[in-house]
């Protein structure tokens, strides 16, 4: 059974940056896309972006486009979610999944237990 953790949560003022990371195990991880996801209180689960496991192609929500990036290491089972320029409305609770590639939260099995993102001034 696949396992993700997430770390990296926290306060952090508007304009500010956080850097989320995903653990995973027992997952053929170079071959298992990776996608972040958030949510925020009193709305539905919406997809942030996503990375490829083979090629690391990546694929971005428009709210955070330029601020926003994915990456993946293979060797060490990880993948982080760089946020820059953070908004109040970035608050929720970042989730990481493995599952296919795409940001529609209903095609993936394997979640993480979340970690809170609070951006205030």
């Amino acid at each position: 059974q696949g396992q993700l953790v997430e770390s990296g949560g926290g306060l952090v003022q508007p304009g500010g940056s956080l850097r989320l990371s995903c653990a995973a195990s027992a997952f053929s991880f170079d071959l298992t896309s990776v996608a972040w996801f958030r949510q925020a209180p009193g709305k539905e689960r919406e997809g942030v972006s996503c990375i490829l496991g083979d090629d690391g192609t990546t694929l971005y929500a428009d709210s955070v486009k330029g601020r926003f990036t994915i990456s993946r290491d293979n060797a060490k089972n990880t993948v982080d979610l760089h946020m820059s320029s953070l908004k109040p409305e970035d608050t929720a609770i970042y989730y990481c999944a493995a599952g296919p590639y795409g940001l529609a939260a209903h095609e993936y099995d394997y979640w993480g237990q979340g970690t809170q993102v609070t951006v205030f001034s």
